[in-house]
């Protein structure tokens, strides 16, 4: 029934137990890093209630429904903006109080549970302590501490890992017809992500990231317009800029494990080992954890919404120094 979601085997089969025997709680917490199918599980288990067929077959007009995001006994509630409100919690509660439709229950996907204002994570507590007959609440969030502690107390609690790096690598070859050393470039930096690996991320993974580690390296303490340069282009990448900052990160961890005798294959960029060795011959281990220390600072920095082009001078100028 989830032959179609990578991964999770445990988590898989704890879910189709709990439907089987039909003791499914009222309410799930669904925790794990972003990308790696928490969403997906949960749409899949939404089909094993509704489908006509009982199986999942995704042929139903249950299913079918489901796909197309139009089923009226499955509601979704994302951010709206930078946070879900009460609004959307009233909505949701007024949804919740009628019967369903045409499925055996109502199903709630909350995506990005974390979000929650006060008023609206209070607002569902109510929901959660007087469940009705026949709802589902699935709450998806790649940081749990963030939600109500009184919330997560209520769902029951089902964490999800990062997908093995070898079993994405086998993934991204067959689906994206890519060679060993771009899989294992691109499994390594999604970090068992299956969307960063597949989504936006990818070009810059595979094509962006030879360019970015060579113009990096070509930097020296005097070269101040190329510096200035590059931190304008970085600081102007304003959504990926967090997964370049990974990118370099990478890169001078591959620095230092060089240093300490490391197997290739445990390097991050092994498509670009002369690069490495070249800048490896210039660095000692104090200097490469230096520059990472820089590097962690500088992600603060930019969590606390300081000027990007400024943070990205001062870490470039600590990374050639």
């Amino acid at each position: 029934m989830f032959a179609r979601v990578l991964g999770h085997e445990r988590q898989k089969n704890l879910l189709q137990r709990a439907v089987a025997s039909s003791r499914l709680p009222h309410a799930y917490l669904f925790e794990g890093p972003e990308g790696i199918g928490k969403r997906l599980i949960a749409l899949a288990l939404t089909k094993m209630l509704f489908c006509a067929n009982g199986n999942s077959c995704s042929e139903c007009p249950a299913c079918r429904k489901i796909d197309h995001h139009n089923h009226p006994d499955l509601h979704q509630i994302n951010a709206d903006g930078s946070s879900i409100k009460i609004e959307q919690i009233r909505a949701l509660q007024k949804e919740l109080s009628y019967r369903p439709l045409e499925a055996p229950y109502k199903v709630c996907l909350i995506d990005g549970a974390e979000k929650m204002n006060l008023a609206a994570a209070n607002a569902l507590l109510k929901t959660l302590e007087e469940p009705r007959a026949q709802t589902l609440l699935i709450l998806l969030t790649p940081t749990p501490d963030a939600v109500l502690p009184t919330i997560r107390s209520r769902c029951q609690r089902l964490p999800f890992s990062r997908i093995p790096k070898e079993k994405l690598q086998e993934v991204l070859v067959e689906q994206l017809k890519i060679d060993d050393t771009q899989s294992h470039v691109l499994a390594t930096l999604s970090e068992g992500s299956f969307k960063k690996a597949l989504g936006k991320d990818r070009e810059l993974y595979l094509q962006r990231r030879r360019d970015l580690l060579k113009n990096l390296a070509a930097l020296s303490p005097g070269s101040v317009i190329p510096l200035l340069d590059l931190a304008q282009k970085l600081a102007e990448e304003k959504d990926l800029l967090f997964e370049i900052l990974e990118i370099i990160q990478a890169f001078y961890r591959d620095l230092l494990l060089l240093k300490h005798g490391s197997p290739l294959e445990e390097l991050v960029n092994v498509d670009m080992l002369e690069t490495l060795e070249h800048v490896s011959r210039k660095e000692d281990v104090s200097s490469l954890l230096g520059k990472l220390s820089a590097l962690m600072t500088s992600r603060r920095h930019l969590e606390r919404n300081v000027n990007r082009q400024l943070a990205m001078e001062v870490l470039l100028m600590r990374l050639v120094a």
